[in-house]
Order: structure tokens, then C-alpha cells, then sequence
């Protein structure tokens, strides 16, 4: 009997083998870009509704003493309302797995970090909390590797 070339069986276990210097692939990468791209959705929904309320109510929020950044309640549920459509529509995107969800996620949880932070004299609770799981989404979109979560998916395809 003759044996079977395995010369290109070797290449090409070696080509999905992953080098030395990288570490193996982990399913909470996935889970946490999945769980960041439901997270800004979530905060965009809120955003969204928290300018809606200002453009439409603008006596439900307490006016604290003058601040610098002071603008009118009007402009500030325009500013939300913006920033919370283009957050939800950043999720979609990330949750879809392109790349351009990442970097459009990552400066846009930016910016409702930086007009939450202005928001804080008018509703400083909210704000902070808003900004935190700003700071939780940019990191955890920071930390998803392309790579690690192709070769899960191939792996988990592979198994399943």
C-alpha cells in the first residue's frame, strides 16, 4: 500500500495553527464585544429618550447653579438625541462584526462620555452612570481581536 502525501496536510495544520507569541482564541472575547455592542444599543435607546425629554419637557430637570458649559435644555435633547441614535446604530453595527462598528463605536461612546460629562450640573446621577459603562464599552472594544474571534468561530464551526 502506498501512504498518502501529507505534505499538504502539514502546511495547511501548519497555517491554522496560530503562532507562539499569540495566545489562543477565547469565547468571552466574543461574549464581551457581543455584551458592548447590547450595552451601547441600550445607551442609545436612553440617550435617545433622555433628549426626547428634555426637547419635550424641559421643566422635569432641576437647574443647579450656573455652569460653564451651560447651553439651553433644548439643544442639549438635540445633542442626546443625536448622540443616542448614532450610539444604538454603532451597537448594530458591532454587533454585525465589522470593524467600522468598532472604530465608529469606540469615538462615538467617546463623545456621549464627553456630553454626559457636561450634562452632570442637570442630571449628575444619570450622567455618571452613563459614563462608566461608556468607559466599560470603549474598553471592551479595545480589547476584541479580530483574529481570536475568527478562529473561535472556525473552531466552534469545526466541533459543531
Amino acid at each position: 500500500m502506498s501512504v498518502p502525501d501529507q505534505a499538504g496536510d502539514s502546511q495547511s495544520a501548519a497555517a491554522r495553527t496560530p503562532p507562539a507569541h499569540r495566545s489562543p482564541p477565547a469565547n468571552w472575547v466574543i461574549g464581551l464585544s457581543l455584551f458592548a455592542g447590547v450595552m451601547m444599543i441600550l445607551a442609545g435607546v436612553f440617550n435617545a429618550m433622555e433628549g426626547l425629554v428634555a426637547l419635550a419637557r424641559n421643566e422635569i430637570y432641576v437647574a443647579g447653579p450656573r455652569y460653564i458649559f451651560a447651553f439651553d435644555l433644548t439643544t442639549w435633547g438635540w445633542i442626546h438625541l443625536i448622540l443616542g441614535i448614532g450610539v444604538a446604530a454603532a451597537g448594530i453595527t458591532l454587533i454585525s462584526g465589522r470593524l467600522f462598528g468598532r472604530m465608529v463605536g469606540i469615538a462615538i461612546a467617546a463623545l456621549s462620555m464627553l456630553a454626559n460629562f457636561l450634562f452632570i450640573p442637570y442630571y449628575p446621577v444619570w450622567s455618571l452612570l452613563i459614563i462608566a459603562l461608556n468607559v466599560f464599552v470603549i474598553w471592551a472594544l479595545c480589547v476584541y481581536s479580530r483574529d481570536a474571534a475568527a478562529a473561535t468561530a472556525a473552531a466552534s464551526r469545526s466541533t459543531g
